[in-house]
């Protein structure tokens, strides 16, 4: 079950990475730590500055412990190298974390967010769709919400400092920001509708042709 696993942060973004070659056959881990350096995952992931080779192969080893990727070894420019392709289930995992980490998004910061945009394409246009409204309407209550518990605090202490009322002030300015982008990102999905084919992010589709 899918839904049993923990993909942690690291292995999400790895995960993704080696799921996009999967039509290349896979692809190593310099590939890997270029496409990162080429993104500026660093500053946008919390992967880590820290986020070496050796981290990348502990990470790709656990990945494949846990079947989710499985291995071989080719030549690359006289060089004997580990290529990485993502199996069934890691797709399955990646999709479900993709998912849910876009349906359940609340506006405030979290990790996986970024990497689980990034990643969309691989749901299909009517899920895109439905995470995303999802998500709007969570952002749109806690807005609603915050700018009521504002006015009530206000109504009952008119001259409060700025360093409490920024406190509710501050986040609903950022939920205001965060709507406007949902509804973009709905707008452009529907408006784009069917463009973007899932089964190019699906191993499985793959095999099938």
């Amino acid at each position: 079950m899918t839904e049993d696993y923990t993909l942690k942060h690291r292995a999400f973004v790895l995960l993704g990475l080696i799921n996009e070659k999967m039509h290349e056959g896979g692809c190593h881990a310099y590939d890997i730590n270029k496409r990162i350096e080429e993104r500026g995952m660093r500053d946008w992931t919390n992967i880590g500055v820290d986020f070496s080779f050796s981290t990348i192969y502990r990470t790709l080893e656990r990945l494949e412990n846990d079947e989710l990727v499985e291995s071989y070894e080719e030549e690359i420019d006289g060089r004997t190298r580990k290529i990485y392709k993502i199996k069934h289930y890691g797709y399955e995992v990646l999709r479900t974390k993709v998912y849910e980490v876009l349906y359940n998004y609340t506006g405030k910061n979290d990790e996986d967010f970024y990497v689980a945009f990034s990643m969309f394409p691989i749901l299909s246009p009517e899920e895109q769709i439905e995470v995303f409204n999802h998500s709007l309407e969570i952002v749109r209550k806690h807005r609603r919400g915050l700018k009521f518990m504002l006015k009530e605090m206000l109504s009952n202490f008119s001259k409060m400092p700025i360093n409490v009322t920024g406190l509710f002030i501050h986040p609903i300015k950022i939920l205001e920001a965060d709507e406007e982008f949902l509804k973009k990102v709905l707008e452009e999905i529907k408006r784009v509708r069917n463009q973007i084919d899932p089964s190019n992010y699906n191993p499985n589709k793959v095999e099938e042709k």
